[in-house]
């Protein structure tokens, strides 16, 4: 076996579709042989049975038999080649990081001498050896060794690409120089390689400030987190609080309903038995009565009879108990008062919680203008912009596309497409009015319906002292008493718009689940001056933060 093997060369050995020595060979009706899985891969990814080398087409697909004479020799062939490669391991180098290994080694990778340009392969010495020898390999064109050398050639002239196009920004073989690129600014691969080194090194520094910006960006978010997780944990005690403090209450109030009516009952149940012993009492001593009169009426003794019967007639009369009566006690109230009781607890937490939320809320004031480009001709605006009414004059403005031309209506300069803001208008004096936010895209030509499906999230009074959230459909507010100051609370992501009585710390309406995509603007109307009856201006006022 080891005589035969030596008269067989190495290719011999090398499966021509792994290009590695045989594993389990098989040998083909046209005598190649290939190891089993490539040929059988290889038939798998085709329509025909054909043999890779010769072309030979089967009719029907071959029975494959491993070459176990050829599979014991291509077993001795590896052995021996790696006892060689171990025994040589020591004076050649094996390819180290940086380095090119040689893309033919199995196992243990050496570093690479050369790179051939034709079989777009890296060789090391041992593998290097059929390029220097045979004649047909020493044709083909060695460099010094490169990874991916693939990527390095040209897709269209097969040619290594060692130019830079500067005006496509791309690499270029001499061919393409000449061609495509013959009129265009190429340089060498250094010279384009040290532009892009600079250009690389802005990028890197670019890159590296976007990075810290995203890091801080990072801390940002988690700080917002700890503020959330802290504005959650206050709130769940809070609600705690709340709720434990109205189910200690409701138990109170239960407790003393309760007693109070038992205390009743019991009042009830002491005078019936009163009533019960004075009788029993009473039905004893007419017993006793009764007896005498029956012994007497049995007696012989006249005399006896007659003396016995004075007494007994003598004897005082018994108590009338026929309007007596067992009144059972009215409970008529007594759960409505208790009842009332506990509202009025509820609504001293509610007042809290209110004036609680409106502290809070009024830590978002924002500095609201009015903006004149926006306001109706008929409207007057203050200098600073904080004042507006409606007067009896109509003045001649450009009608801008922002301007509203039919509503006395004007909005802030002031937008908001993110986060929450506060603000407080007073409305003293005045017998109407409309309040709150619209959004960006509002018709502001002719006549306006006020609704969330047009774009405005208002309330307005009217008459004086008719209320109204201008929803889908609008609600009638009944408020205890008209607020004189405004807050308008907006929170863009949490889709609410709150209105807030700031004198009496009470909400007066929310609308929620509100959906905001584009920016949305304060929203006032003075409304008509109605003969000077609503001629108080509305006047957006300074935050004065709840104590």
């Amino acid at each position: 076996m080891s005589a035969a093997s030596c008269l067989l060369t190495e290719d011999q050995f090398l499966c021509s579709i792994c290009l590695d020595v045989f594993t389990d060979p098989v040998t083909l009706p046209c005598g190649h042989n290939f190891c089993q899985n490539c040929i059988t891969e290889h038939w798998d990814s085709n329509v025909s049975w054909q043999c890779p080398n010769c072309k030979e087409i089967f009719r029907k697909r071959p029975q494959l038999k491993i070459n176990t004479v050829l599979k014991e020799m291509s077993a001795q062939f590896r052995q021996s080649a790696q006892k060689k490669s171990s025994s040589s391991s020591s004076e050649r180098q094996v390819s180290k990081p940086g380095e090119v290994p040689c893309d033919v080694c199995t196992g243990t990778k050496m570093k690479a001498l050369k790179s051939c340009l034709v079989c777009l392969t890296s060789y090391c010495e041992t593998h290097l050896e059929p390029h220097l020898t045979k004649s047909g390999l020493k044709r083909h064109q060695l460099m010094d060794p490169v990874e991916n050398l693939e990527d390095r050639m040209c897709d269209k002239h097969d040619k290594l690409l060692e130019l830079f196009c500067k005006n496509d920004q791309r690499c270029v073989c001499v061919l393409c120089s000449v061609t495509d690129h013959k009129t265009h600014d190429v340089v060498p691969l250094k010279e384009g390689y040290e532009g892009k080194k600079a250009e690389l090194g802005k990028t890197e520094a670019e890159i590296q400030q976007m990075i810290q910006k995203r890091r801080v960006k990072i801390e940002e978010l988690k700080h917002s987190v700890e503020l959330s997780d802290e504005n959650a944990d206050r709130e769940i005690a809070e609600g705690v609080g709340v709720f434990s403090a109205l189910k200690e209450s409701v138990e109170r109030r239960q407790a003393e309903l309760i007693n109070s009516i038992k205390e009743k009952q019991r009042e009830t149940e002491k005078q019936a038995e009163g009533f019960i012993r004075e009788l029993e009492q009473e039905i004893s001593e007419l017993e006793k009565r009764r007896a005498e009169v029956e012994q007497l009426s049995r007696s012989e003794d006249h005399l006896q009879l007659l003396q016995k019967f004075t007494s007994l007639n003598a004897a005082p009369p018994t108590k009338d108990w026929t309007e007596v009566r067992v009144h059972p006690p009215s409970y008529e109230g007594t759960v409505v008062r208790a009842v009332k009781q506990l509202e009025e607890t509820i609504s001293e937490q509610m007042k809290k919680l209110i004036e609680a939320e409106l502290k809070r809320v009024q830590q978002y004031e924002v500095d609201v203008t009015l903006d004149p480009d926006t306001a109706n001709p008929w409207l007057i605006l203050s200098d600073d912009g904080k004042q507006v009414y409606d007067s009896k004059v109509k003045k001649n403005l450009p009608d801008n596309p922002e301007r509203f031309d039919h509503c006395v209506i004007v909005l802030s300069k002031q937008s908001f497409s993110s986060g929450r803001f506060y603000y407080e208008v007073q409305v003293e004096g005045k017998t109407d009015w409309d309040l709150g936010v619209a959004r960006e895209s509002i018709n502001r030509k002719g006549q306006t319906v006020l609704s969330p499906q047009n774009g405005f999230w208002t309330i307005v009074l009217r008459n004086e002292n008719e209320y109204k959230a201008c929803a889908d459909p609008s609600v009638h507010l009944s408020l205890q008493s008209g607020p004189e100051k405004v807050g308008v609370f907006v929170d863009y992501e949490e889709g609410l718009v709150s209105f807030y009585d700031v004198d009496a710390a009470a909400l007066i309406y929310s609308f929620t689940g509100c959906s905001f995509t584009e920016k949305i603007y304060p929203f006032f109307s003075p409304f008509l001056n109605n003969d000077g009856k609503n001629s108080a201006p509305l006047i957006i006022s300074p935050v004065s933060h709840t104590e």
